[in-house]
């Protein structure tokens, strides 16, 4: 089944390219299916670049997926047109009286920031809270995960010595998972990031679960016990080139000891063009949280009630 996008977003075009079924929102307002629909609130820069990403990932499932994209109705986007942003976003306050089966949370350039010096934080803050009672699942990746382990479990991120960057591999720690039903033993993702919240700090919470990790990147999956908070540190999402894109920026701006990324480039060599070792478990990542996770039995009708009967549980 595709994926449902607004008529005329940039990643339309992009995806229907690389041989992904996309449908307009004219033609999936006509079939009698009930979607599942999910909420984006991108908090990255280059908003365009962060749509396109993720709507590649879930694109590939049996799924038919309706999307609705946010921005914090604090924060002014210096990075995207203003025309893309009027036609194709929304603010948290246009729908909070909504439902949606799935919430992802983008990260932000903002790590090094206290939380609380993030302008928009308050408004973040609404969300995730928000989100208890008007989402199945919210996935939040890299620094949406620190905000969100803090927001919800009081985890304070730490500076590391050397931004993590690369590729990295993991292992799942629990057998049987349904978030990596038919991961590989190793896998590899990529991250980006300053900071870090501690493995050993994670597990000092009775109601999270450590489900992936590297014996490098440290951890890289963690969630909830009922699964509706997922927290991912590495970006599975990201293009093939875009460490490559990061790793020359910071060293044509002159940035000092920009670490070349790890596992990244062939031989070590930034001539090398990158090959792209995550796209597999990336899909299967994304599908897994669609199918087991996004997905309660209920109709339309039955949403509102289904929620305020379950999701309190």
């Amino acid at each position: 089944m595709p994926i449902n996008i607004p008529d005329n977003l940039p990643a339309a075009a992009v995806l229907q390219g690389e041989n992904i079924f996309t449908m307009s929102q004219g033609r999936a307002i006509s079939q009698d299916i009930r979607p599942l629909k999910i909420l984006i609130l991108n908090l990255m820069p280059k908003k365009i670049e962060t749509e396109t990403q993720l709507l590649r990932m879930l694109s590939n499932t049996p799924l038919q997926i309706d999307i609705e994209l946010i921005l914090p109705s604090s924060h002014h986007s210096k990075n995207t047109p203003q025309e893309h942003l009027l036609q194709f976003y929304k603010t948290f306050g246009e729908i909070a009286h909504l439902y949606f089966d799935g919430l992802i949370i983008t990260g932000a350039p903002v790590e090094t920031l206290p939380f609380e010096d993030v302008d928009y934080w308050p408004e973040l803050c609404s969300i995730m809270e928000w989100s208890k009672t008007h989402v199945h699942s919210t996935l939040h990746i890299c620094w949406g995960a620190q905000a969100g382990l803090h927001y919800h479990y009081g985890l304070e991120k730490h500076p590391l010595p050397q931004k993590m960057f690369g590729v990295f591999p993991h292992f799942y720690t629990r057998k049987n998972a349904p978030l990596l039903r038919g991961f590989d033993e190793v896998f590899f993702v990529p991250h980006s990031r300053h900071t870090e919240i501690p493995i050993e700090e994670i597990e000092t919470i009775p109601g999270l679960e450590v489900l992936a990790k590297s014996p490098i990147a440290g951890a890289h999956i963690v969630a909830s016990l009922n699964r509706r908070q997922i927290f991912v540190f590495g970006h599975a999402e990201y293009d093939t080139d875009t460490l490559a894109k990061e790793y020359f920026r910071d060293i044509n701006s002159g940035l000092a000891n920009v670490p070349l990324p790890y596992g990244y480039f062939p031989q070590d060599n930034p001539k090398n063009t990158p090959v792209k070792t995550w796209r597999s478990h990336a899909y299967l990542f994304y599908s897994n949280w669609l199918n087991y996770f996004t997905n309660p039995p209920h109709t339309p009708g039955q949403y509102k009630q289904y929620q305020t009967a379950k999701l309190q549980k």
